[in-house]
């Protein structure tokens, strides 16, 4: 279930306007004027740390190739084990994408 502080209609008008979205050059324009490269580049890093997690890799070699802090790497390992699904759902779709 997610975070009712995370549930107001300000987050939803957002992330309806990210469902607009067609396209990746889209999304470049939209992250690009929505967030500083910094911000974007933290939630890039974490989505491959998930990615790598999953492909059971080792803290220390997630580190290494992300440049993740192990206190990143931990609190995206909590969210995978007892979050909510939302990065086994995106992976899903993901592979199966990638399978047409």
């Amino acid at each position: 279930m997610m975070n009712n502080k995370l549930r107001t209609p300000a987050v939803e008008h957002l992330f309806e306007a990210i469902l607009c979205l067609e396209n990746t050059e889209e999304c470049f324009d939209f992250f690009e004027d929505l967030c500083t490269v910094n911000e974007v580049l933290s939630l890039s890093q974490r989505f491959e740390v998930a990615s790598m997690l999953r492909s059971h890799d080792t803290y220390l070699k997630i580190a290494e190739k992300t440049g993740a802090s192990t206190a990143t790497i931990s609190r995206v390992n909590r969210s995978l084990n007892y979050g909510n699904d939302g990065y086994d759902m995106v992976f899903a779709r993901m592979k199966k994408d990638e399978e047409k």
